[in-house]
């Protein structure tokens, strides 16, 4: 049988040995705050300022129109004009240039001949994510500017047309302007609940060994569910505050939107901080010392929660072994 009073002394007792260590107090609520911080400004997966060089060889008004547009934008900073491809190769080279455009020549004759034109785009791979991204942009930018450009000094039916006869329009749904926050931040509640919640109550129990208290609650008329009810009853109400912090702070300064039903984020929010509490009672009973615990706890739940979830890393381009890995519970609960 449950005990009501054994369980609600136990978490007082808890809860006052917490509010005692304010160094702990502060991990909990602090670094929660922290996390929110790093992944909602210093992560930030989207690709702007693109250092752009220019190699124009038509050398006319409607191509420097071109590169006034891209560089208008927030996503493009011109950097200069180069002469020719040698020098290219040395901004490149030289990190001075992620981009290099080149037009060549003819091409607004051809553009006004309502024939091709190409465009050469040079991109420095070395960073192969990085450069993928600036190819996806410049793709889109300059497909863009040159519609809009011809449609208003060429004619709207070639315009319509588009420079390879289809005209595309594309369309994101959930995160219209591809926003790294608002993929990131509502990952972070799975993060945080993992913290503040598995580490910090195998933590706590293991504690009790180290100073073989735990002796002396195994005599007491105490049972093991009351005994662990009690344990982590404090540290899922904790658990719980740090994630509608999340959820209410990623709204208010992230711009994050809240849509759907509130009461079924929040119980599936209740079922993760239970799972993850399982896995700190777990850790609690093999591990013998807190450094044990901790270091169990990262390799059991943390790492996986962040790197085989798909939260950074997406699933679909990982080895098939690894994919098979990723669909233990901790990726489908995450």
């Amino acid at each position: 049988m449950i005990d009501l009073s054994v369980i609600g002394a136990i978490a007082k007792k808890e809860l006052r040995q917490l509010s005692r260590e304010k160094r702990m107090l502060f991990v909990i609520f602090f670094f929660p705050l922290f996390l929110l911080l790093i992944f909602g400004y210093a992560i930030n997966l989207d690709v702007k300022h693109i250092q752009l060089a220019v190699l124009d060889f038509d050398r006319t008004s409607e191509t420097r129109s071109i590169v006034n547009s891209l560089a208008s934008s927030e996503y493009f900073d011109l950097v200069g004009y180069v002469k020719n491809y040698n020098e290219a190769r040395h901004y490149l080279n030289i990190g001075k240039a992620q981009l290099v455009i080149v037009f060549p020549e003819d091409f607004t004759k051809n553009l006004y001949r309502k024939q091709n034109s190409k465009i050469q785009f040079l991109i420095d791979g070395v960073n192969g994510n990085t450069s993928g991204v600036i190819y996806n942009y410049s793709n889109l930018a300059t497909g863009f500017v040159l519609t809009r450009w011809i449609n208003e000094n060429v004619g709207t039916n070639f315009a319509r047309k588009s420079l390879l006869g289809v005209n595309i329009e594309s369309r994101f749904w959930y995160n219209p302007e591809l926003k790294s926050s608002i993929f990131l931040v509502p990952g972070l509640i799975g993060i945080i609940i993992i913290l503040t919640s598995a580490i910090t109550v195998s933590l706590s129990i293991v504690k009790e060994k180290e100073r073989n208290t735990i002796e002396q609650i195994l005599i007491a008329p105490i049972s093991p569910l009351d005994f662990v009810l009690g344990k982590i009853i404090p540290y899922s109400v904790i658990a719980l505050i740090n994630s509608l912090l999340v959820v209410v702070l990623g709204n208010l300064v992230f711009n994050v939107p809240i849509k759907g039903n509130i009461l079924l984020l929040l119980l599936a929010v209740v079922m993760y901080i239970y799972s993850s509490l399982s896995i700190g009672v777990f850790v609690s009973i093999v591990a013998n010392n807190q450094l044990l615990a901790f270091l169990m706890v990262v390799i059991i739940s943390v790492l996986p929660s962040m790197i085989l979830s798909g939260f950074i890393f997406p699933i679909e381009s990982m080895p098939f072994v690894i994919q098979l890995i990723t669909i233990l519970p901790l990726r489908n609960s995450f």
